[in-house]
């Protein structure tokens, strides 16, 4: 911890054990950022990211890597929603998250909700980088303030590059100080949940999935390599997880 705030790095590693099963040979927990092997079924292991601290908080850097190599399977979750908050610092925090999935690897990332309380101001930054042949389910979901509260500034980050090649790179600002129409019609229309969903898997490429509408304010579009993107928008963080999880039931 310094004057500025917290400094945490946070490592996961994942790697076939040869037994047809998957070991964690670096699990490494930093700061408020604790990690847990969880059990788990069939032949992947899970992690669970448990917040041993509150924050982020502003001026707070953290990083959490996870490297998942070749015929590993890895599922992470988060055991609580972040909450990012006003701290005694007025720089902002910052959270990136950094994955590498190696060929016929598999990586479920699927952590709670992120709130922007009011008066924070948190720059999220998820970037994927996948081999040709691996395989990812990727979530994730803000939400703009607590009940009946003003959200804080949120930047969301998230880029996913497959066999070298960019297939997604978006950026979401909102709250205050973010660009104007952040909050309209063409963003998030009054909305105050807003997610995404990456699905990624090598069999794409031969049989591409076709855009649809998901729900009323969802909807699923194919990019450009093995990969699809679902966008979301919706009234509360309940509404948003059952419009994401029903699209990730559509492909099994």
């Amino acid at each position: 911890m310094t004057a500025t705030g917290v400094r945490a790095d946070t490592r996961i590693v994942a790697r076939a054990d040869g037994r047809g099963g998957t070991a964690l040979p670096v699990l490494d927990s930093d700061g408020p950022l604790a990690l847990r092997r969880t059990r788990s079924s069939g032949t992947g292991a899970k992690v669970m990211v448990v917040g041993a601290m509150s924050g982020p908080l502003g001026g707070d850097r953290f990083t959490l890597t996870a490297r998942v190599e070749q015929g590993a399977r890895l599922h992470v979750g988060s055991a609580a929603a972040t909450l990012a908050l006003p701290g005694q610092a007025k720089d902002e925090a910052r959270y990136e998250v950094r994955l590498d999935v190696a060929d016929g690897a598999e990586l479920r990332w699927l952590p709670e909700q992120l709130i922007s309380a009011r008066g924070s101001d948190l720059h999220v930054t998820t970037r994927a980088e996948l081999a040709a042949g691996a395989r990812l389910v990727l979530r994730e979901e803000q939400v703009l303030g607590r009940a009946g509260e003003e959200p804080g500034r949120l930047t969301s980050r998230l880029t996913v590059r497959v066999a070298g090649r960019t297939v997604l790179d978006q950026e979401l600002s909102c709250g205050p100080g973010a660009p104007g129409g952040w909050d309209g019609p063409a963003v998030l229309a009054g909305h105050r949940a807003v997610g995404q969903l990456v699905v990624v898997r090598p069999e794409f490429a031969q049989e591409p999935v076709q855009a649809r509408m998901v729900d009323e304010c969802a909807a699923l579009v194919p990019l450009a390599g093995p990969a699809v993107l679902v966008s979301a928008v919706a009234p509360d963080a309940l509404r948003l997880r059952r419009v994401l999880d029903q699209a990730l039931a559509q492909f099994g």
